[in-house]
């Protein structure tokens, strides 16, 4: 199945004397990151606004449009050098640069604020910085008559080696009502079925984004809701890929993206599938440091939360299942230290096909399971491209080992060509037959036939409803919502 296929926000920034003080997070043996928001900042010629989706906090600053207006922060921190993170919305197409100053000092004269595509498109900008020990002002001032962007917030990471301790409250967990986490809670693995806090079988239904390095403007407040209200989706698999312009190119962008994605879902009573997407190379263990360094810190920030799914290796491939085993019996011990409670889903060979895209076959898993419990095999096909002899694999490796279809498309294994949507109901009628779950790829407006939305929707929609859906979305859609989720209680 090879297919070429081409925010932060804080737990618990509700509670606003944190917010104030800035919510500090320890990352690393010698580094903590702490946010503050623009909305509780100094603010010089602008005023705090929240018209515009997909800001942290209460709101965010609305510039003047004049040189001299700006924000400034008071900031904590350890002496030393630190990165700065502004996260910013411009919705125009002009750079609006603005200075940079610590403790009175210039560190950027003229720092881009490019162009984000629209106002509620939220990217940072970055800049490095040397802080004293204790407090710091940071100020950033526009310097051209157009003024500076929106700031929705600072972020310092500190690179000083005592960071300050972190903060006892939690994220609210998620709904308790309706939704499928409020009915099912936290999930488990009984025998060869994903089962509810009742240990009741169930079946989830839902979507993967597509890379979150291409399209994050899919996955905003408008779409999210339309994915939990309108569509009824069970969960959402958030896919940021490693290589590809992905996390390698810049860990802390893309695991604050993370951060935010999951809270963003949670707050709605989904279920999250949190992915690493690795795909070249496909041995998994390439990525292993890297893998450990990232579920670390998810695992340490919502390994609390009752809908967290881990999916250690998106689709191993020329890779012989001994070595994918041994990747998944390294990462795993990473993850269970901190989170003993979550599901976590394992990458087969042959690109997630249980070895059949590679000449194995499920026997290979079979007869030479990882070694821990609570854990899921992945598979992933493509009806347009993957016949009978996938879907009796499936079958088949379902009666033998708990399965959980990460992805899954009704075209070809590139997301594109046309749809089959008579194969794609045969998988579908099994995977309801045994209880397997499943997400379909992807919730994007990528040009490709296999994502729902149509070219341009993003990021302002409309998500609900199938005025801007593609036929293979309107399909999906409709078998999302019907029949009706059915969880057992009892």
């Amino acid at each position: 199945m090879k297919k070429p296929r081409v925010r932060t926000q804080v737990a618990g920034l509700a509670a606003a004397g944190l917010v104030a003080a800035g919510l500090v997070f320890v990352t690393g043996a010698e580094a903590a990151t702490t946010v503050y928001e623009a909305e509780t900042a100094t603010i010089t010629g602008g005023v705090v606004e929240s018209n515009h989706a997909g800001f942290s906090g209460s709101g965010f600053v609305n510039g003047d449009n004049a040189a001299g207006s700006g924000v400034q922060w008071s900031t904590q921190a350890a002496a030393g050098t630190a990165t700065l993170r502004f996260r910013f919305a411009n919705g125009t197409a002009a750079n609006r640069p603005m200075r940079i100053t610590v403790n009175g000092t210039v560190v950027n004269a003229a720092l881009a604020f490019a162009g984000t595509g629209a106002w509620s498109t939220w990217q940072e900008a970055t800049v490095t910085a040397t802080l004293r020990a204790g407090a710091n002002t940071v100020q950033a001032t526009a310097t051209t008559a157009t003024g500076g962007p929106n700031l929705d917030r600072l972020t310092v990471v500190d690179g000083g080696t005592t960071p300050p301790p972190a903060p006892t409250t939690t994220a609210a967990p998620p709904p308790t009502n309706g939704t499928p986490v409020g009915i099912n809670g936290q999930l488990r693995v009984c025998g060869l079925k994903l089962c509810n806090q009742y240990g009741k079988p169930i079946q989830l239904r839902g979507m993967s984004t597509h890379g979150l390095q291409w399209y994050p403007q899919c996955v905003n407040n408008a779409s999210i809701d339309a994915l939990a209200k309108d569509w009824g989706a069970d969960h959402l698999r958030l896919s940021m890929y490693i290589q590809e312009g992905g996390y390698e190119t810049n860990p802390r962008l893309f695991t604050d993206r993370m951060h935010t994605l999951i809270e963003q879902v949670s707050a709605r009573g989904m279920y999250v599938v949190v992915d690493w997407h690795q795909l070249t190379p496909g041995d998994p263990n390439a990525n292993l440091a890297r893998a450990r360094t990232f579920f670390t810190e998810i695992a340490q920030r919502h390994g609390n939360k009752p809908n967290i799914l881990y999916d250690v290796a998106n689709e191993p491939n020329g890779t012989p299942w001994p070595r994918i085993k041994q990747y998944h019996e390294a990462i795993i011990p990473t993850i269970r230290a901190i989170d003993p409670d979550s599901v976590i889903l394992l990458g087969t060979h042959g690109w997630g096909s249980l070895g059949i895209s590679d000449g194995g076959s499920p026997n290979d898993v079979i007869n030479n399971q990882v070694n821990a419990s609570n854990i899921m095999y992945t598979f992933h096909f493509y009806a347009g491209s993957h016949g009978t002899n996938y879907l009796n694999a499936l079958s088949t490796a379902a009666d033998r080992i708990p399965v959980f279809v990460t992805e899954f498309g009704t075209q070809t294994a590139s997301g594109d060509g046309a749809n089959n949507f008579a194969r794609s109901q045969q998988y579908l009628d099994l995977m309801a037959q045994k209880k397997i779950s499943w997400t379909n790829w992807n919730y994007s407006d990528d040009g490709r036939t296999g994502a729902v939305f149509t070219p341009g929707t993003c990021p302002g929609g409309p998500f609900a409803g199938t005025s801007r859906l593609k036929p293979a979305g309107v399909w999906v859609r409709d078998h999302i919502k019907n029949p009706a989720d059915n969880f057992p209680r009892s």
